[in-house]
């Protein structure tokens, strides 16, 4: 799951691709995506040797041949051992999915073990098939990742839905609402190639489910009912075997093999019939027929389509954790913010301290985000040189106690917030927040641009269909239950459902897709437009953000001291009130040239890799370069 080599050896050939595919099998609903050669044929062992994750098996007489390989993980099947190289780090589970996981597994193959110390033990229960026991370790494994996707869902942000859905994941916000942000193991398996195809599959909102999406959205509660639980546990875990096991043979009749088992010694007799030439075509003829009979079955039974459910909400869950131990800090943070907006600049200061040690919590630095955005009454909000000073060191020090993940959003609450404070230095000469808050590391950072960026798209396609969704579900009512309707309970009922608030992004994309085929070919276009015009102008918006936070007053700062902090991954301590707001101290042209190369680099390579995610056509991105300040 972590993308590492590993290779099996074993006497037996058909051990070694038993081993292979049950690997693959476990790691659903993940899908392996590197190279996996269940038998590698001995000319080809150098491929051990290629930089990339595999999974292989070799014959045990090649184990010689194998002892050299220093970044492989070798797994003996006849002797039961697992050899991790030293130079291999393999992070471990989380910890508490760990433990469920281990005893859930211990229930299924040694369930003696839990009352081997009683007194008087119980009788001996029946042998479980093979089979079962087969289903039942698959349910546990496919119980686990759900329990570590928990809420991935939440994460999910919409960027297109028409033509073709595109749907990225927000790994900071997963991480960070969680609270799993140090957390290697689970950090490595969403960087994984695996998850990418994971959250391409299933981030639609409208497609067909499977077993996972029903236990992902369950998950949680079955959890809660299983604590201190044991027999609840297994309950569950031999239901969801049961529904395994149903999904793989949904014809309960026996199975009958077609070719004639040989008799007992057939292979011990002096002259051994020849084994007859196969005929390719009629081969391949067999082959067409019975993939045009699956088609065939496949129609009669057609994959449903509905929308996903949503599962655990991960702001409601991060807010219940974390907001009753910030009371009194969110009151003396909003004493202080209004103060400083009244202009009771001494006030303010006395609670100043207060204010900046309440700010190492992230609902803290979200709730101050939240209370400057409530004093902007436009496109600019002019400030004294006194409450200007205030309001940047706030924003500076809540960017300071931020990573540059910035796992609770508070630097992309803060973006709009820097380009709108601001302070006249003189006649014709204003200077905003942002210019003061250019040394932290999180603007040097890729991937952060990208996640806000998805993130305000989002917002921006959730207004464009609300209407449209607002208006489609109250004529759906109106025509379903209209006796309902008529009651002033019913209406009231009806207005609350259909608050924006509640009405998530993906809910809107779900209905979109699902009444995208009955739409005509010009609603199709206007709709298709409207989201590519949609996604260009938040482009050309963050390319003037990435300008403004990238490009510094004092040129004469090191190139290379800011190209280091696009990977950086520290947030640096912002010293932007000290510097001179001198633009002639330092100033030199070859510096500047450089820098604007550097920020231009920058700027460029964040247009094509949102551009291109989104589908923004050719010609929109060749403007968008152009347009880059």
């Amino acid at each position: 799951m972590t993308d590492h080599k590993i290779l099996f050896y074993s006497e037996s050939c058909s051990r070694l691709c038993d081993a292979s595919r049950a690997l693959a099998a476990l790691h659903y609903p993940l899908k392996y995506s590197y190279v996996f050669i269940p038998v590698l044929p001995t000319s080809l062992l150098e491929v051990l040797n290629s930089p990339t994750p595999l999974v292989a098996g070799v014959h045990a007489s090649l184990k010689d041949e194998i002892t050299d390989l220093l970044d492989v993980i070798t797994v003996d099947l006849d002797g039961g051992s697992v050899k991790v190289p030293e130079c291999v780090t393999v992070p471990p589970i989380t910890e508490d999915v760990l433990i469920g996981a281990k005893k859930a597994l211990t229930m299924i193959l040694n369930p003696e073990l839990f009352h081997a110390d009683y007194a008087f033990t119980p009788s001996p229960r029946k042998a479980v098939p093979l089979i079962q026991r087969d289903k039942e370790l698959r349910a546990v494994f496919i119980r686990m990742f759900a329990e570590l996707f928990s809420g991935y869902r939440s994460s999910l942000a919409v960027v297109r839905i028409h033509p073709t859905p595109f749907i990225t994941f927000h790994k900071s916000h997963f991480l960070g609402q969680r609270g799993l942000v140090e957390e290697e193991f689970l950090s490595k398996l969403i960087d994984g190639m695996a998850f990418n195809t994971f959250v391409a599959e299933r981030g639609p909102p409208y497609r067909p489910c499977d077993i996972f999406d029903e236990v992902s959205a369950t998950i949680q509660d079955q959890l809660m009912e299983e604590r201190n639980n044991l027999p609840r546990m297994m309950e569950n875990i031999k239901e969801l075997a049961h529904h395994i096991y149903i999904n793989e043979f949904p014809n309960q009749q026996p199975y009958v093999p077609k070719v004639p088992k040989p008799t007992e010694g057939a292979y011990a007799r002096i002259h051994q019939p020849q084994f007859p030439e196969l005929d390719s075509k009629m081969i391949q003829d067999i082959i067409d027929d019975g993939l045009s009979n699956s088609k065939k079955l496949n129609n009669v039974r057609p994959q449903q389509m509905r929308i996903v459910p949503m599962g655990m909400n991960l702001g409601s869950w991060s807010l219940q954790r974390t907001l009753e131990n910030n009371t009194r800090r969110l009151e003396v943070l909003r004493s202080c913010v209004g103060f400083i907006f009244d202009n009771k600049i001494s006030d303010a200061r006395i609670i100043f301290p207060a204010v900046l040690r309440a700010l190492k919590s992230g609902v803290a630095r979200l709730a101050l985000t939240q209370e400057l955005g409530d004093q902007v009454k436009g496109n600019r909000a002019m400030l004294e040189h006194q409450q200007f000073e205030l309001v940047v060191k706030l924003l500076n020090c809540a960017l300071l106690n931020d990573s540059s993940l910035d796992e609770h959003g508070v630097a992309a609450a803060i973006i709009p917030l820097a380009t709108t404070f601001c302070r006249k230095l003189c006649t014709g000469v204003l200077q905003f927040a942002y210019t003061l808050i250019q040394e932290h590391a999180v603007w040097g950072s890729q991937q952060f641009w990208e996640q806000a960026f998805y993130e305000d798209v989002q917002q921006e396609i959730r207004k464009l269909y609300l209407p449209l969704y607002e208006e489609h579900v109250l004529l759906m009512s109106k025509s379903t239950d209209s006796s309902e309707l008529n009651t002033p309970e019913g209406m009231e009922d009806r207005s609350s459902t259909l608050k924006p608030r509640q009405i998530g992004p993906l809910e809107i994309a779900a209905e979109q897709l699902r009444i995208w085929a009955t739409l005509s070919s010009d609603q199709k276009t206007e709709m298709i437009n409207n989201e590519e015009s949609t996604v260009y102008s938040q482009a050309i918006h963050y390319a003037n953000r990435m300008v403004y936070l990238r490009v510094p007053l004092d040129v004469s700062r090191n190139v290379k001291t800011l190209a280091m902090d696009e990977n950086s991954s520290t947030v640096t301590p912002s010293q932007a009130e000290s510097d001179s707001l001198d633009a002639e101290s330092g100033f030199d042209e070859t510096e500047q040239t450089d820098v604007a190369a550097v920020v231009t680099k920058f700027v460029s390579r964040f247009v094509d890799k949102v551009c291109n995610d989104a589908g923004v056509l050719q010609k929109h991105v060749k403007d968008l370069h152009q347009m880059i300040p």
